[in-house]
């Protein structure tokens, strides 16, 4: 199994990384974390492709356990900015919408490749849901976020946050591992805009609404 290292970021990574903080900087972007190298490729270190009952039934019993109006508790103290979910380089090894024979009928998040370990952080404030083994997803953390939607952080090596918790944006909930259906190191991120399987959103046009870009 190849690991994210032996594939380091391609000459000029380092420029365009730079680029990006100046140009969020100069268009008056507000979000935590600059923004890391991005390499894509088609390889390994991904989700496989199945549906997980299990974690459904118990995502929807957990979140209906926490009061919707759980999310506003702290909404004075927490910053309304979006954050990046690494603060390095990764490498995006399977993108948002890929075709493929997932229950959806495509990958429902996007795949970034780190090594275990690597810290992973809140991208918006929210109210975590669900904390713990989460069946295919492996280790996983699900935030249900102020506007409603829900993000959700799989194959994980080790959660750092519990059920009920409000989450400040750029917070660290967990370190990057390859728990669960996966065949390499990565964070896999969804976006869904209801808690229901299916109803997934592109994790990087919804970040980039907020002034983070994720490519």
């Amino acid at each position: 199994m190849r690991s994210p290292e032996d594939h380091p970021p391609a000459a000029g990574c380092t420029r365009r990384g730079i680029f990006g903080i100046a140009a969020a900087l100069m268009g008056g972007a507000l979000s935590i974390g600059a923004a890391p190298c991005v390499t894509s490729r088609s390889d390994n270190d991904s989700c496989t492709r199945d549906y997980d009952a299990a974690f459904e039934s118990a995502l929807a019993a957990a979140d209906a356990r926490i009061p919707q109006n759980a999310d506003y508790i702290t909404r004075a103290a927490i910053p309304k900015v979006f954050a990046m979910p690494l603060r390095r380089g990764y490498r995006v090894t399977a993108r948002y919408g890929q075709p493929g024979n997932w229950l959806a009928g495509h990958h429902t998040g996007i795949d970034l490749a780190v090594p275990r370990g690597t810290p992973v952080y809140a991208v918006a404030a929210g109210t975590v849901v669900l904390a713990q083994w989460s069946g295919a997803y492996g280790k996983a953390v699900t935030i249900r976020l102020r506007d409603g939607h829900y993000a959700l952080y799989g194959h994980l090596n080790h959660i750092r946050t519990r059920p009920g918790s409000s989450i400040a944006t750029g917070a660290r909930i967990a370190d990057s591992g390859s728990t669960g259906r996966a065949t390499g190191p990565h964070l896999h991120l969804e976006i869904r805009s209801k808690r229901p399987y299916g109803s997934d959103v592109d994790p990087v046009a919804y970040l980039a609404r907020h002034g983070v870009r994720l490519l």
